[in-house]
């Protein structure tokens, strides 16, 4: 397969920061009008004036009806574990998508035949998920969950006072960036892969050292120019169904 005109490298700054803009093009381009979130929570994506605005018939799915709770009122919530087999709702929307959900599932190929499944012909999936083997990641991996959720409330302050952004257990299945063995795992269980963007850079761990964080992201533009899909840091992916 030729993926020149698929894969693309950018900065991780451009992930966050884009996303939501990404998102929303990606809806008016498609012409999407039924579309679920997987894993919204208590942060949906998309602003009821953009729904609205659209004529959507936009659901928030996710495995916890405590973080569905906290969602702003209005919107549309179900309580669904899409790492477990789904049947009965074949072709039902135009656009599935997730944000910082794919490395918290266990079982990576139910879950990606479930977004398959759920997905009319023609129909676009889009994840965007943290990618091993950035070394923050592999640490998240190695170490003990306590650990790490201490590590991280003391990275990102403010973080456990929200009560809005819980850790969850990660276990980073298919969250690689644009290698080859991706693209066979997503074409295996019914996907086309029309876009793959490979992030490099982590510059909001370092926020509180300044020099760390210029040398970083200074590290970061050299692989944006040099790229090594295994070390990027975060990934977009934009899937067609067959």
């Amino acid at each position: 397969m030729n993926t020149d005109n698929v894969i693309e490298y950018r900065l991780t700054d451009e992930a966050w920061d884009g996303y939501k803009g990404f998102l929303e093009r990606l809806v008016e381009s498609k012409r999407c009008r039924t579309i679920c979130e997987i894993g919204g929570g208590a942060n949906p994506a998309l602003d009821q004036d953009f729904v609205r605005r659209h004529g959507l018939d936009y659901v928030i799915v996710d495995i916890s009806a405590e973080e569905l709770a906290k969602a702003p009122a209005g919107y549309r919530t179900r309580v669904l574990d899409v790492s477990q087999p789904l049947t009965g709702e074949e072709g039902t929307y135009d656009l599935v998508f997730s944000k910082m959900l794919a490395e918290h599932v266990a079982d990576a190929p139910m879950f990606h035949r479930n977004m398959c499944r759920l997905l009319r012909v023609g129909g676009t999936a889009f994840h965007f998920f943290p990618t091993l083997y950035s070394p923050p990641f592999v640490v998240n991996i190695l170490l003990p969950e306590r650990l790490t959720y201490w590590l991280l409330n003391i990275i990102q302050r403010g973080r456990e006072k929200s009560g809005r952004n819980a850790k969850f257990p990660a276990y980073y299945q298919w969250c690689r960036g644009p290698i080859a063995g991706q693209f066979r795992r997503l074409e295996s269980v019914g996907f086309a892969v029309r876009q793959y963007i490979g992030f490099f850079g982590h510059p909001g761990y370092y926020k509180r050292v300044p020099p760390l964080e210029r040398i970083h992201r200074a590290i970061a533009a050299w692989f944006q120019r040099h790229p090594i899909p295994l070390l990027t840091s975060f990934a977009y992916v934009v899937l067609e169904k067959r």
